[in-house]
């Protein structure tokens, strides 16, 4: 079991888990693993969400970086989507993102992206972690005409924002409706300038909620983890459609005219419904994860399309997409990865491709989201002990209670166990036809792991 790294990267409390002290470590062993294969100088972009403590984890990050003797590009406060497309588009050595994505703001968290922009692999990460731990960590130091150089680049944020309006200008301008306006949740988080700017440029009318980021705020109530108060300014306003961003805007999940939620599930099948008709879904598939709805299986089936599913984590979404040659995956949760345009989950270009669809379609969201119909599930995180998260698989009274519910559901539903990988959490999903039914056997299932695991 790793030390450091989860399925998203290292998370911690910042500043007193995720210290300085760690942070600068991490940054000379990631420039050492990322570059040993190098040339010359790596140079490494850093951006970071709205949180209080990511201009300290920013600074034990550069100090790291430059003392190995890799140059540094400051990004400032930027999408984590927007930083793996510039890794790409400016050749970067590597990138950091300086996030804890849809957590609170006492969290923080550091992931790494490749020179293509892509999360990089466990095997990199392990590498990572190989460094740390070694005896030769205090060797990683430039020579004193090596010392790295870095500086504030916050103006390339315009390369992304150009990005996303050259794709689908064309499409909107042509198709919007004077009347079509929508509301946007940015969470306090990393997409409160660059949202508003790209809706502006697009021409598409907005209104703005939790758009004033204090450092502590983040995520608070708000954003696509707390969709209740979106859900109430859609209806109370008569908005067309409610989109709601993640903290470091690598998530997007929608609200449909009358207050409904739109998650990943469905956007999946939105979108690979119109891939599909526009002869551009590559091997006519959608991959998604183990956590995907039923429904997304049986739309799948009803309209020709392949589902390919595998672990929970979009880094293991974009690896089959990349193995396979397809260009739409992503999780329920709202990470959707359209590849022609992003090798990650991009909030603002998953909100733009559903705005195209709509206005395209001349149809209300609502309408648009009959497409798939939902089995009900329920999901239910435990609080566990950390250092026991994996005993679940070893249990013998859980895994007879896991076979009892699965015998029970039959063909008609599943059951859905796994260990968060970022938080002490397991995480228990149940699926099936009959909502009451399935909520018991949920509460009961969670109630025995937190009784053996704690």
């Amino acid at each position: 079991m790793r030390k450091y790294f989860g399925t998203d990267g290292i998370r911690r409390i910042a500043n007193t888990e995720l210290t300085p002290e760690l942070v600068y470590k991490v940054a000379k062993a990631g420039a050492y693993v990322l570059a040993k294969h190098s040339d010359h100088a790596p140079t490494i972009l850093i951006g970071r969400d709205t949180r209080i403590s990511g201009t300290l984890i920013e600074s034990a990050m550069t100090a790291g970086f430059l003392s190995y003797g890799a140059n540094v590009k400051l990004l400032g406060v930027i999408p984590t989507p927007g930083v793996a497309y510039l890794t790409k588009k400016l050749k970067a050595d590597a990138s950091v993102v300086i996030s804890a994505s849809h957590n609170t703001y006492e969290f923080n968290g550091i992931k790494y992206f490749s020179n293509k922009g892509m999360k990089i692999s466990d095997e990199i990460e392990e590498e990572i972690e190989e460094i740390l731990e070694s005896g030769n960590f205090d060797e990683l130091t430039a020579h004193p005409n090596k010392i790295g150089v870095s500086e504030y680049r916050e103006d390339l944020v315009d390369e992304y924002i150009y990005m996303l309006r050259k794709n689908f200008e064309e499409n909107i301008e042509k198709n919007l409706k004077e009347d079509f306006c929508v509301a946007l949740d940015v969470a306090n988080g990393a997409t409160y300038k660059v949202a508003e700017n790209v809706f502006k440029k697009l021409g598409i009318k907005y209104k703005i909620i939790n758009n004033s980021p204090d450092g502590i705020n983040i995520n608070e109530n708000c954003g696509s983890t707390h969709l209740e108060n979106l859900k109430e300014f859609v209806k109370e306003n008569h908005m067309d459609l409610g989109i709601a961003y993640d903290g470091d805007g690598d998530r997007c999940l929608a609200i449909d005219e009358n207050g409904n939620e739109i998650d990943g599930d469905v956007l999946l099948a939105i979108f690979g419904e119109y891939l599909k008709e526009k002869g551009i879904l590559k091997n006519n598939t959608i991959v998604a994860t183990v956590m995907s709805n039923l429904g997304l299986n049986k739309f799948s089936k009803e309209h020709g399309i392949t589902l390919k599913q595998t672990k929970v984590g979009d880094r293991y979404v974009l690896e089959e997409m990349l193995k396979n040659d397809y260009n739409l995956g992503g999780e329920q949760s709202g990470h959707i990865i359209l590849l022609d345009y992003n090798p990650t989950g991009d909030g603002i270009l998953t909100s733009l491709m559903l705005i195209q669809i709509l206005l395209e379609k001349n149809v209300t969201t609502s309408m648009l989201c009959k497409t798939i119909s939902k089995y009900p599930q329920v999901l239910i995180n435990v609080k566990v002990n950390n250092d026991k998260k994996s005993l679940y698989l070893e249990d013998e009274e859980i895994k007879e209670e896991i076979k009892n519910i699965e015998k029970e559901l039959k063909e008609n539903g599943r059951v859905v166990i796994r260990a968060s990988g970022t938080e002490p959490l397991i995480r228990v999903m149940l699926e099936g036809q009959d909502q009451k039914k399935i909520e018991q056997m949920a509460s009961k299932l969670a109630k025995l792991i937190k009784l053996k695991l704690n």
